[in-house]
């Protein structure tokens, strides 16, 4: 499964010692989170590292970012939807839209047939809700039913992106030479190719995910923090602070 996960995304390059990335103010530590994927165990492992490594930080504000793909694949989208909805009642939270979250959208709209939702791994996220798709005749009308209306309204306002200071944060990336401020939803949580294959400045150093490695991938212009937490066991979080960008697990 890594040898398939690493032949996916190309060889990822490991963040080198004389590697460098921009700082943001000192009063503020920003932890990014990796695709989650229904992996709930790992999401609560990941969260009580950040709480240990915020009690050793001098800063005053903290956010914490999610990169998108909490459903699907993984055993407990439900739970992860619930983590993630509790989480930011207690801290400030920036939880962004993936595709996988689109996706079971528009399934439940209806705009998304039964077998295409159920190819991208909504099964796992239906099983979470209690709802067996073998034995629902209309599989878009039992989950509907399923998914408490606070989780279908946090799907709902999940923003495509975001951006602090020299960092620009998306679930897949973004269009290369269209400015950060005009980038469309399609490429923020879809794209490939043109965004990876680029190597020239983005207007700031994206942060994404979308693209599952054996292990983070570190590149002048992007940090893809997408180790394919559902099959690897692996869930990465990256902290930035006023010493610029570091791994706090990975």
């Amino acid at each position: 499964m890594l040898a398939w996960l690493a032949r996916l995304a190309g060889k990822p390059e490991r963040m080198r010692d004389d590697q460098t990335y921009p700082a943001i103010d000192a009063g503020t530590v920003i932890y990014a989170v990796g695709d989650v994927h229904g992996r709930a165990d790992l999401l609560r492992q990941v969260n009580q590292l950040i709480e240990k490594d915020w009690q050793a930080r001098q800063a005053g504000r903290r956010l914490e970012i999610y990169l998108g793909d909490y459903v699907d694949r993984g055993p407990d989208s439900a739970a992860v939807i619930a983590i993630l909805r509790a989480r930011a009642k207690t801290c400030k939270v920036m939880p962004l839209s993936g595709n996988h979250e689109a996706m079971l959208l528009r399934f439940l709209e209806g705009r998304v047939s039964d077998r295409e939702w159920l190819d991208w791994g909504g099964a796992a996220t239906a099983l979470s809700y209690g709802v067996n798709p073998a034995k629902e005749a209309i599989l878009s009308a039992a989950l509907s039913r399923a998914i408490p209306l606070d989780d279908v309204s946090f799907l709902r306002s999940l923003r495509p992106s975001f951006r602090y200071g020299p960092y620009f944060f998306a679930h897949a990336g973004v269009l290369p030479n269209r400015p950060l401020d005009e980038q469309v939803p399609d490429d923020l949580l879809w794209i490939r190719k043109p965004f990876l294959d680029h190597a020239g400045p983005f207007g700031a150093v994206v942060v994404h995910g979308h693209t599952p490695n054996a292990e983070p991938e570190f590149r002048p212009n992007r940090i893809n923090l997408d180790t394919g937490a559902y099959a690897t066991h692996r869930l990465s979080c990256l902290r930035i602070d006023s010493n610029g960008a570091a791994l706090i697990v990975g």
